[in-house]
């Protein structure tokens, strides 16, 4: 539980806040989430600014769908199925289906 602190006091420094308002950004809390990788996992018990962090098992960052268990069929299934929607957009396009 000692690295759950630390990384809960890290969360709370006030660096944090400082520095997003020195650029003057806003941290987008509910965008923010844990993403448990291995077999540790950690309970919903961190949080930024009093708000608690949604612990997720599968999570998409720049488009690529990121497994707890780091396995790629989310991420492919995915897209396969964006594939078979746009093959069958295309197929209900045609006016004749007659080969």
């Amino acid at each position: 539980m000692q690295t759950l602190s630390n990384l809960q006091s890290a969360l709370d420094r006030p660096t944090l806040s400082d520095w997003a308002a020195t650029w003057q950004l806003t941290i987008s809390v509910e965008k923010c989430c844990i993403l448990n990788i291995g077999s540790i996992t950690v309970a919903p018990l961190l949080s930024i600014n009093h708000t608690p962090l949604h612990v997720l098992s599968s999570n998409r960052d720049l488009g690529v769908i990121i497994a707890h268990d780091l396995s790629p069929s989310t991420h492919i299934c995915g897209i396969v199925a964006k594939a078979h929607h746009r093959a069958n957009a295309i197929h209900r396009a045609f006016v004749s289906r007659d080969v």
